[in-house]
């Protein structure tokens, strides 16, 4: 297995694919203020992957461009799904969502309270502008889910006229087709952008059909700006489950087979914003940006027993506000208050009786499981004042946020079934706790510094506090004798160092950080859900782009981390305290090798690596991690047209997208697709 050092990666350096040169030393970024500005002084930790670096890829999925980034290590499921990571273990079972904040053009996919696991696939990643990623607990900007950082999806400015068209077919029945268009009328415009992909998929029974299209609108005035967005995307999804036995994805026959034929993932989202802005006596800017978000989801839990069904739904209604004045030359203020309200309702039922040991079929019943409607109120107000002072830069901000949860119950209360009648073994599974009211409240300081060592050499430090408020399933989908979950909100505190900036040829960002979380939400081994977890988080992460010619590049996104478990828990007479946590490899390194070989053709060669890792908190399974190379390369045919091909996984390697251990299955595995080619043409004008 290769275990990667600092040196030997620089050896061997990984390279984006991307066209930008180290010219491009300003880059923008909208995630760190809502107003696009560069990033090269502010003492945030951003990382962006552009509009060329997305083409190139072709990802058929987020977790593709995610890999370039160092600090994130999102792992595949099967189809759409996945879990996320980002300076962190990849997040898995009770409290797994919500500790990465996901939006599309800065506007949350998901309703604070009603998080899922999967809620990327409902941003148009595959077609972005760009995907902007902040490390780290989110500035006074984002508020709660914003505790390990913030994933934005960009979309594209189509409203300035232009189009592209593509077709991608590969490996094992993939095809999309793509499209973006528009048209500049001058101060007005509009355009289109989609998508359309069908997957038959490796696995037995497994497919994607998917379409996501973003409209948009454009007024742009003598002092106001007028952006509006639709997005809609639609998800038909059957589902392949975990393979289980130890090195089951080394068997090709075993790796293709799907145990959980009948398992389906059904998903509807639209999302429409308006963004005003406006400048006043040039000194302020003033920004509204309401919208409204309308989902519904329906999925068989193929992972649980009687396999159940849930719908469930939210429908809101919000908007965002920031006003940005700058005092005098050195003193700028930012002012706001971002509010929502959402209706949410959930629907778990079980159609048919549970089989399995007399136990399961006693205390898992045929019929309702939970039943039940939240109304949330949510808003923050947040400021931010920065001081600039020759070559320092001092940032100081605050969020306070305040969530109501007004929950209705639509069955019995209590561990019955649905007709109320009592289940062996001492009662049902499912416990639904009576209606009623949960609300919460959080402040998150946060205090940056930058100095500017030279014109193109920036350190900085930052001190941050996150947090995340319980979601209304951990408060209201309870098990076994919980009546009641009495959470608290989860709070993490970050300190990192970093110095980034240019050099000779050599553009860099070098950070480390440490973080302790406290009040993280699991499931016990009664099969409560509590709020007394605790856990550390330190890494060291290096993002590096080499120039070592005017014809080749080197990129390299390498993270070095150790997250472990801080609480007293015990698990199969197991202590945790101290552990390395589950699924959270020690290194993750992405390098690519960019050659122009010409002016028309550039080839790319990706070696991507992931450490071993536990699969279980008592640390006594690992998966052995995996190693994969890919090849791309892109012909520009002339100015309109253009052919990629890019092979994936060219040795043909036997890997798992994801391994994990539970006492119920043993060793599980979702496999990795072997050797695949995808191939792709397109046409600009």
């Amino acid at each position: 297995m290769l275990r990667p050092t600092f040196l030997s990666l620089l050896a061997f350096t990984q390279v984006a694919l991307a066209q930008d040169d180290l010219a491009d030393i300003e880059r923008i970024t909208t995630t760190a203020s809502r107003l696009a500005v560069t990033d090269d002084a502010m003492a945030l930790n951003i990382a962006t992957i552009n509009a060329e670096q997305l083409a190139i890829l072709g990802s058929t999925h987020i977790e593709k461009a995610m890999k370039q980034i160092a600090g994130a290590n999102l792992q595949h499921g099967n189809g759409q799904e996945y879990l996320p990571s980002l300076r962190s273990p990849v997040f898995t079972g009770g409290g797994a969502c919500a500790e990465v904040l996901a939006l599309e053009d800065g506007i949350a996919l998901r309703a604070a309270g009603f998080c899922n696991v999967n809620e990327l696939f409902e941003a148009h990643s595959e077609m972005a502008e760009r995907i902007e990623v902040l490390k780290g607990p989110g500035s006074a900007l984002y508020g709660s889910n914003a505790v390990h950082g913030v994933i934005n999806v960009i979309t594209p400015d189509t409203t300035y006229g232009g189009g592209f068209a593509g077709l991608d077919v590969g490996s094992y029945g993939y095809k999309r087709a793509k499209l973006r268009a528009g048209k500049d009328l001058g101060e007005q415009g509009f355009g289109i952008n989609s998508s359309i992909t069908r997957d038959s998929g490796y696995r037995d029974d497994e497919s994607v059909d998917q379409e996501k299209v973003n409209l948009r609108y454009r007024y742009s005035g003598d002092t106001l700006r007028v952006q509006t967005g639709l997005t809609y995307t639609h998800l038909d999804q059957q589902t392949a489950g975990y393979i289980e036995g130890f090195e089951a994805y080394k068997n090709e026959q075993l790796a293709q087979q799907n145990p959980n034929p009948e398992a389906f993932r059904k998903n509807r989202a639209t999302r429409l914003w308006s963004q005003f802005t406006w400048q006043a006596n040039g000194q302020s800017t003033w920004m509204i940006t309401p919208y409204v978000r309308d989902q519904q989801m329906t999925f068989l839990k193929h992972f649980l027993p009687g396999k159940p069904l849930e719908e469930n739904s939210q429908q809101g209604v919000g908007v965002q506000t920031l006003w940005q004045t700058q005092l005098n030359h050195s003193w700028q203020l930012n002012l706001g208050i971002d509010g929502e309200y959402t209706q949410g309702d959930v629907l778990q039922y079980q159609h048919q009786p549970t089989t399995g040991s007399a136990f399961l079929q006693a205390t898992v019943p045929q019929g309702k499981h939970y039943d039940y409607s939240v109304d949330a109120t949510w808003y923050a107000p947040f400021a931010q004042l920065s001081y600039r002072h020759s070559a320092w830069l001092v940032t100081l901000g605050a969020r306070y946020e305040h969530i109501d949860y007004n929950y209705n119950n639509h069955m019995l209360a209590g561990r019955t079934r649905d007709d109320g009648s009592e289940c062996g073994f001492g009662g049902c599974r499912y416990s639904r706790p009576a209606s009623g009211d949960n609300s919460f409240a959080d402040l998150s300081p946060k205090l940056s510094l930058s100095y500017q060592l030279s014109p193109e050499l920036i350190a900085y430090t930052n001190l941050a506090k996150g947090y995340r408020a319980p979601q209304t399933s951990e408060l209201y989908q309870l098990q076994r004798q919980q009546q009641v979950a009495d959470l608290k909100s989860e709070t993490i505190n970050s300190v990192e160092l970093g110095v980034k900036g240019a050099y000779n040829s050599v553009r860099f960002n070098l950070a480390g950080y440490v973080m302790h979380k406290d009040n993280f939400i699991f499931r016990d081994s009664d099969f409560f859900n509590v709020s007394d977890g605790e856990s550390k988080h330190r890494g060291i992460e290096l993002e590096l782009r080499y120039q070592a010619s005017s014809r080749v590049m080197l990129q390299l996104a390498l993270s070095r981390a150790m997250h472990t478990y801080e609480h007293q828990q015990v698990i199969a007479n197991t202590q945790l305290k101290g552990n390395i946590m589950d699924t959270a490899p020690k290194w993750v390194a992405n390098t690519q090798l960019h050659w122009q070989v010409s002016d028309d053709v550039d080839v790319a060669l990706e070696w991507h690596h992931v450490s071993d890792y536990y699969t279980d908190p008592q640390n006594l399974h690992r998966y052995s991690g995996l190693d994969l190379i890919n090849v791309r390369g892109a012909w520009q045919v002339n100015k309109d047209w253009r052919v990629i091909v890019r092979v994936e996984n060219i040795a043909d390697t036997a890997y798992a997208e994801r391994a994990d251990f539970t006492t119920f299955s043993g060793d599980r595995y979702f496999p990795g697709r072997p050797r695949s080619v995808l191939f792709s043409i397109e046409r600009q004008w």
